[in-house]
């Protein structure tokens, strides 16, 4: 393909793809680091010289199905994992597709699939040399959803509190409508 000739968008999903293994690849060399979708996609593009004004939720979601089916045929663990969602720090829906071509199956709810997500992300780091701490290292979810959910954890609901004389819940001026 000459510099002036636009490939098509089978040859810019096969480069992108291309490019994203080799991205996560590196991103698996660093302990507990993912990388979002947005940074991926600016960065497949930056790297391979292929640009796309479609939106980038338009045409990751393919590309990443072949580093999916990719890492698979290699016996590589699912480099998919690594890439997270900006806002919430949560892999894709995509990431189904990785329990799908590993014949395993779908996680009952979002947070056992972060959890997934997480062992893979471990075996990831294992595989492709990251410096682990002593023991191995642990699988972790995302910095981003970890902090949201000790937030949760952190924002208990209190207990109503209580008329004592005639134990009806007080209104939030804290003064009982039956007794006064």
């Amino acid at each position: 393909m000459s510099d002036t000739t636009m490939p098509t968008a089978g040859e810019a999903r096969e480069a992108w793809a291309a490019e994203a293994y080799t991205i996560l690849v590196g991103v698996a060399r660093t302990y507990h680091a993912v990388i979002t979708y947005k940074e991926l996609g600016e960065e497949i593009q930056s790297r391979t010289g292929i640009r796309t004004r479609a939106l980038l939720h338009n045409w990751i979601g393919p590309v990443l199905g072949r580093v999916v089916r990719e890492a698979h045929r290699r016996g590589d663990p699912p480099l998919t994992a690594l890439v997270v969602h900006t806002d919430d720090g949560k892999v894709g829906n995509g990431y189904k597709e990785v329990m799908a071509v590993a014949g395993e199956p779908l996680p009952e709810d979002e947070l056992e699939r972060e959890h997934h997500a997480a062992e893979a992300r471990l075996a990831c780091y294992r595989r492709f040399g990251a410096s682990l701490p002593p023991g191995g290292g642990v699988p972790a979810l995302s910095p981003r959803l970890r902090a949201a959910i000790s937030r949760r954890s952190q924002s208990v609901e209190r207990p109503p509190r209580i008329c004592e004389r005639c134990f009806v819940q007080l209104p939030a001026t804290g003064v009982c409508d039956s007794c006064g």
